[in-house]
């Protein structure tokens, strides 16, 4: 009897096009609430205790954006290594910040941080310091990493702004930056600071420009340091100003403070908006500039009590416009200073005892 023949494919027998693996195409990137264009106020708000508190913070304060340090900002790193976070508090962080839809996220670099010391020691640690903040801004999914340039401490100005270059690019080695941008802050211009003149920070991204970087700009600074915001045309010499040494495409973030001290103090001294020397009306232009748009305005203005974070948030929005954000119900974040003792004794012995005794007769 003949060999029955196989009429039929091989690959046919083994398997059917229908079950071939077939991955799925990635996912359509999400684009983040705040570049959508909207207007973006935020606030410096506290890790204390818990990270993820410093958004429910901002949140409750009727703000979609917010600042943070990632670490005590007066204090350098200890010897353990202090430049992580645990990995579930990081990724808890990130979630509920995508659930609350804040950002962009700023963080500030701690204020040590001098990448432009003439001294070997602090200049190393600067430089160590500094990369330990990208890490934590990275863990944390931040936007921008808010840096002051440094100080000249005796060294000439371009050998410091070349000190703060090769210091940034030392503390990025070894670091995948994505979609996080380093911003430099003007500056008020006190002591040897750099930074308050719009030439220094156009040096310092001139030799950066292999680094995603930017400008972030401070109103009390810019009043500080002697450029005009108050009047309309001086809002605009300024920002002409701004536009022709580091471009205005390049200021991301805008630091949006009042000024206790006066015109070209060269004093750094935050107030609440529209109680200091720059005025409200100018904040209104400022907020509402055409060449301002979609920047993320951030408040450093100062709580001397219960409610002004609340307030200064609320002023933003009411110069904008625009009603406080469902959620900005939240009273205040600041704790109450807690009363000295003399303050605590509203009566003396003398009518307490007076007191007692009247409760005493009034109870037979």
């Amino acid at each position: 009897m003949a060999e029955e023949q196989h009429t039929t494919a091989p690959s046919q027998l083994l398997y059917d096009d229908a079950d071939e693996y077939r991955p799925e195409p990635p996912p359509t990137p999400e684009i983040p609430a705040w570049k959508d264009g909207s207007v973006r106020v935020g606030i410096h708000t506290s890790i204390a205790g818990d990270i993820s508190g410093a958004l429910e913070i901002a949140h409750g304060l009727g703000a979609n954006a917010l600042q943070i340090f990632s670490s005590s900002p007066r204090m350098w790193p200890g010897d353990r290594d202090s430049s992580r976070f645990a990995a579930a508090d990081a990724a808890r962080f990130r979630e509920r910040r995508r659930q609350l839809g804040l950002g962009p996220l700023v963080i500030h670099d701690n204020y040590l941080i001098n990448l432009s010391s003439p001294d070997r020691v602090l200049r190393t640690r600067s430089v160590q310091a500094f990369h330990g903040e990208l890490v934590r801004a990275l863990a944390l999914g931040a936007d921008f990493l808010v840096a002051h340039p440094g100080s000249c401490c005796g060294s000439h100005p371009s050998d410091a702004i070349a000190a703060i270059a090769d210091g940034l690019r030392q503390a990025v080695r070894g670091l995948k930056l994505g979609d996080l941008r380093i911003l430099l802050e003007n500056t008020a211009g006190q002591g040897s600071s750099v930074g308050s003149q719009f030439s220094e920070l156009k040096a310092i991204l001139n030799l950066c420009r292999d680094l995603p970087m930017g400008v972030c700009i401070d109103t009390a600074h810019l009043f500080a340091a002697g450029h005009g915001i108050s009047s309309e045309a001086e809002l605009e010499q300024t920002l002409e100003r701004i536009e022709a040494a580091v471009g205005l495409a390049s200021v991301h973030v805008i630091h949006v403070n009042d000024s206790k001290a006066v015109f070209g103090s060269r004093v750094d001294r935050h107030e609440h908006i529209g109680k200091g020397k720059i005025g409200l009306e100018a904040f209104a232009r400022i907020l509402n500039h055409r060449h301002l748009a979609a920047r993320a305005f951030i408040l450093e203005t100062p709580i001397d009590k219960p409610g002004d974070d609340r307030r200064n948030v609320a002023a933003l929005w009411k110069l904008l416009g625009q009603p406080v954000p469902a959620g900005g119900g939240r009273k205040s974040w600041h704790k109450p200073r807690p009363q000295s003792s003399a303050k605590k004794k509203t009566r003396t012995p003398s009518v307490r005892a007076k007191a007692s005794g009247a409760r005493r007769r009034k109870i037979k």
